[in-house]
């Protein structure tokens, strides 16, 4: 599993490729909303869950994926970009994880994000 307290993790760029990894993975009616990368680990959001990507190893053959659904969610933060600063914030609090904030550089789509976590909350 991934450690959500390293904050070197989440500075994440949009990068599709991510997405395409974790197609197996998804069930039928899962849908990649958005896919991003920092280094080698990932994150992907579907429209069910978040799948956190850790490439391991020196070859980065060996991957573990975790899953997080939206249901285990109970809170949320959101700081969308701005004219000046073009980073974007996303602090998701689970029932029983705790704090995960992701830190997004350049294009990311945390509006739609956003309305999928309201979705499983609301």
């Amino acid at each position: 599993m991934i450690d959500f307290d390293n904050k070197g993790f989440f500075k994440l760029k949009q990068n599709g490729d991510y997405g395409d990894r974790v197609r197996d993975l998804l069930l039928d009616g899962e849908e990649v909303i958005d896919s991003y990368k920092s280094m080698r680990d990932g994150v992907v959001f579907t429209n069910k869950r978040i799948i956190s990507i850790n490439v391991q190893g020196i070859t980065g053959s060996k991957k573990d994926f975790t899953s997080l659904p939206y249901k285990n969610i109970v809170a949320y933060s959101v700081e969308t970009s701005g004219t000046f600063d073009l980073d974007s914030e996303l602090e998701i609090y689970f029932s029983s994880l705790g704090k995960i904030r992701f830190e997004f550089t350049g294009n990311a789509a945390i509006v739609e994000i956003s309305k999928h976590i309201s979705r499983h909350l609301l």
